[in-house]
């Protein structure tokens, strides 16, 4: 009777998280984050978002998205319509994210860094503006393009925060397989994007001001972390396996245009002290923004903006 009953119960429980998994999930399309023209990519048999805006006579730029569970192009919203003024601005979804599609892979750096590469590659010396670990991406990217030529020639780069590592190192196996998992691991990670979650960490890392707390957007990041197929990216983000082995430092310093690092003055996850020693490291000039952490962008739209001006202004003089 006892087993029957302890049987009983855990096909109800079983049943009950498969329902609320259920319930959970987002069935609309979700909306562009940003105003411009939309757009796909076809990479690797994926369909790849992006929008787009300002002069295709004028000079591309790039903004890369960072790699977390709610990631999107909707990172780049307070600054896009200005950029796009006297920039042609792309801004992908990376493969996984945002309207890209999200196929059940076990995500890992290789691919991001292939696609950066490749995606780059449909530009003519593009300029790029790339948050955390998107940076590292892109800086391989420089190095050598997907197939193993010769690097992408940039027009300029800016990093918010980058880094090569924004998990557990070494990866950790069981994180991912754990996420991966059906009932159990969508469980799991609706509870770690739930609105309570995503505004706790964008209180707590992302921003310095509440002001930065939209509802509009949270609910935005919540319905993309909630979408078929949303956790399988993220998974392999928490576990560690988007960590990229690249030497950041060597990287930058090699980049044909002069590198800017953007940091904000309270980051806690990428401390400013990081971002000293990389720009030290790679002989790069180092922004910092007061009063902001992982998304100075947000916070500070226009002195980023200008920012982002100077330096791609700075960075073709030196290329000439």
């Amino acid at each position: 009777m006892r087993l029957r009953n302890f049987v009983g119960a855990a096909l109800l429980g079983a049943g009950a998280v498969a329902t609320a998994n259920v319930g959970l999930r987002h069935r609309e399309p979700l909306e562009p984050p940003l105003d411009g023209d939309e757009g796909t990519y076809h990479w690797r048999g994926m369909d790849v978002a992006y929008t787009e805006a300002g002069d295709p006579d004028d000079p591309d730029l790039v903004l890369l998205h960072g790699i977390n569970a709610a990631g999107s192009s909707g990172e780049w919203r307070a600054v896009f319509d200005d950029l796009a003024t006297d920039h042609h601005v792309v801004a992908p979804d990376l493969p996984g994210y945002g309207r890209s599609d999200r196929p059940p892979l076990r995500y890992s750096a290789a691919l991001y860094e292939d696609f950066v590469a490749d995606f780059l590659t449909t530009f003519e010396t593009p300029a790029v503006v790339a948050s955390s670990l998107s940076a590292a991406y892109t800086a391989a990217a420089a190095e050598t393009t997907g197939t193993g030529d010769e690097g992408v020639a940039l027009g300029g780069f800016v990093g918010v925060c980058p880094t090569a590592v924004a998990g557990p190192s070494p990866p950790k196996s069981w994180v991912r397989e754990l996420l991966r998992a059906p009932f159990v691991g969508e469980a799991a990670f609706n509870l770690l994007t739930s609105k309570p979650s995503i505004r706790y960490f964008n209180a707590d890392h992302g921003y310095y001001g509440d002001d930065a707390l939209d509802p509009t957007w949270i609910d935005y990041e919540w319905r993309t972390t909630h979408v078929e197929n949303a956790r399988f990216a993220p998974a392999s983000f928490v576990a560690g396996f988007l960590n990229s082995d690249l030497d950041l430092a060597g990287a930058l310093g090699a980049l044909s245009v002069p590198p800017v690092i953007v940091w904000g003055r309270e980051a806690d996850v990428s401390p400013l002290a990081e971002g000293r020693e990389l720009a030290d490291a790679a002989d790069a000039r180092l922004v910092v923004f007061d009063r902001a952490r992982l998304l100075p962008h947000v916070e500070h739209p226009d002195r980023f903006v200008e920012t982002v001006r100077e330096s791609l202004a700075a960075g073709r003089v030196s290329t000439a």
